[in-house]
């Protein structure tokens, strides 16, 4: 058996085996219908499609369509996040290192801040492949990828440009999407007839069954910092007065969020 599907079992019981979705890395398509995920291990997930945008539970990613679901909680899985093996082989983005299967990803700069996938730029916040002798990671979604593919919004075969044309730090490449129609940071795919450029963002969003589907706008960046530094302070001062009686801790951790909600107030207004 190829060690690809061997390892794969391992993560999850399937039954009925189908998963449509393929990692470049697999020889044939693994098919399932209902799994057991090491990491819901309570309850089975069913794979069901439904026409409602959802969050994945595992890469924290959006979705829409198919996914594999609890019936019995609110777990979602992608597909792929679902079929995601312990480890993938010779992959085509990362040929020189295996890349190992992590549920969490590891955190950059004293665990503050959250490390950015090496495809398509956006924060990793769940589950992600990471390569053990080097930074790069990536989500499974962004692993379902390949340096050369057809996605149903062109009709050419597209091509992913190397690292050296397009940037995955954080800079934007100035090369406008066909997709999104706009610029962005992260790797990008080109057309191998006309000059039609594609996100390797927005190929994810393909796959995820994103495709003309509005997506939530997410908090700024600026908000999303203090969130992170009040919250800080708020471990703080809880921890420092843990030892000086629940009363006075509790007096000033009140305060502190009653400034918080006074201050979301004005904005709103």
């Amino acid at each position: 058996m190829n060690p690809l599907l061997k390892s794969s079992a391992s993560m999850s019981n399937n039954k009925n085996s189908i998963i449509e979705s393929e990692f470049p890395t697999s020889p044939q398509p693994v098919i399932v219908e209902e799994v057991t995920h090491y990491t819901h291990p309570k309850h089975p997930l069913k794979k069901v499609n439904l026409p409602e945008l959802f969050t994945c539970t595992g890469c924290r990613e959006y979705g829409y369509g198919k996914r594999f679901a609890c019936q019995q909680c609110d777990f979602q899985l992608h597909e792929s996040c679902a079929s995601s093996p312990p480890i993938l082989q010779n992959h085509p983005l990362h040929g020189q290192h295996q890349l190992v299967f992590h549920a969490k990803p590891k955190q950059a700069k004293a665990g503050i801040s959250w490390p950015k996938c090496d495809v398509c730029n956006k924060t990793i916040k769940g589950f992600t492949f990471r390569c053990r002798a080097c930074s790069f990671q990536m989500h499974p979604c962004c692993a379902m990828l390949s340096t050369e593919r057809n996605f149903p919004v062109h009709p050419h075969t597209l091509k992913l440009l190397p690292t050296s044309n397009t940037s995955s730090s954080g800079t934007d490449t100035g090369i406008l999407c066909g997709e999104c129609k706009k610029t962005r940071s992260g790797r990008v795919y080109r057309c191998t007839v006309c000059d039609y450029h594609l996100h390797a963002v927005c190929a994810k969003n393909l796959i995820n069954g994103l495709q003309g589907i509005d997506l939530p706008e997410k908090p700024s960046k600026i908000g999303k910092t203090t969130q992170v530094a009040t919250q800080v302070v708020i471990e703080f001062v809880g921890s420092l007065f843990e030892g000086f009686g629940e009363t006075i801790a509790e007096y000033l951790l009140q305060n502190i969020g009653r400034g918080r909600r006074s201050r979301r107030s004005r904005t709103n207004n």
